[in-house]
């Protein structure tokens, strides 16, 4: 069996078996496709050697891909091997020796208390694109801590307790309620007025998603990425975010307030505690820098 052929029929296993969102299994393909453009499309999975791989990993390397990047391209090939084993298709694993890389550690990117309500009040301020749509987005990604993408699958039927709480289905496809305090739900409320409005002028009241352009057509993952963008460039706050620093913002928030690390992994989604607790080395670090601005011999 090819190695091209391995990959698509991995890929079909993802997306249906293990449930993968669409993002995941796109990642997967791309360093797929990433890695039959090194060994040849031709090139059969039982015959790959651990020194094909390696030159695939160092050819990366030679292309100036990031560590991280590198690292989930050796993740990939992995699962890809270990599948391909499973069911018999090679005897020897070669992937299994490949060693990720060392990574260097980096804090989360997080807003401070003064920088989140800047870039929750911009939309108001600057009037860049759709006032109270932008502004219920960025109060939303602030108070829940959603995904951008999970965010973007919203639905008005996922909405419970007045708008207070929402079903979201993040990573795996897991199931999770998120919760807004009153700034997002007063902010949600006032764009749905404008939303229901707008769909009716364009006589589309059978929308289902809860963000929408001004076409009336869903607000994609990329059109939400693209609005903080905008807001947080030099027409806005002039201090670029993406939507995932509102999250990062939100677990430091929690965090630093008191909040016991794994009700943070549960509002989050993280699969394992120890994502969680790369928040609280944030609010340490904190904590020092805080100490050394204040104290006589700091």
């Amino acid at each position: 069996m090819t190695v091209k052929d391995s990959c698509e029929e991995f890929l079909l296993y993802l997306s249906t078996v293990r449930g993968m969102t669409e993002n995941t299994v796109r990642s997967y393909g791309e360093d797929y496709k990433k890695l039959n453009e090194f060994l040849g499309e031709d090139a059969q999975i039982n015959k790959v050697s651990l020194q094909d791989l390696r030159f695939c990993v160092g050819s990366l390397s030679a292309q100036k891909f990031s560590v991280a990047s590198i690292n989930r391209f050796i993740a990939s090939v992995r699962a890809l091997f270990a599948y391909s084993q499973k069911f018999g298709r090679l005897q020897i694993n070669p992937a299994l020796q490949i060693k990720t890389l060392k990574a260097p550690k980096h804090l989360p990117n997080f807003m401070t208390g003064t920088e989140v309500d800047a870039l929750c009040d911009a939309p108001q301020k600057n009037e860049l694109l759709w006032a109270s749509r932008d502004k219920a987005i960025f109060e939303m990604l602030y108070s829940s801590g959603c995904r951008v993408a999970e965010l973007a699958s919203l639905k008005l039927s996922d909405f419970s307790n007045g708008g207070k709480s929402a079903l979201v289905t993040g990573k795996g496809k897991k199931d999770r309620i998120v919760y807004f305090e009153d700034d997002a739900v007063k902010a949600l409320k006032g764009y749905l007025s404008e939303r229901k409005a707008l769909l009716l002028r364009l006589k589309v009241p059978g929308q289902k998603a809860l963000f929408v352009n001004r076409k009336g057509g869903a607000l994609s993952t990329r059109g939400l990425r693209w609005i903080v963008s905008r807001y947080s460039g030099p027409e806005g706050t002039n201090r670029h975010v993406s939507p995932h620093a509102f999250r990062h913002t939100f677990a430091t928030s929690m965090l630093s307030s008191g909040a016991d690390v794994r009700v943070v992994q549960e509002m989050l989604g993280h699969a394992s505690i120890s994502t969680t607790q790369r928040y609280t080395h944030v609010t340490t670090q904190q904590l020092i820098d805080i100490y050394k601005q204040a104290h006589p011999h700091g």
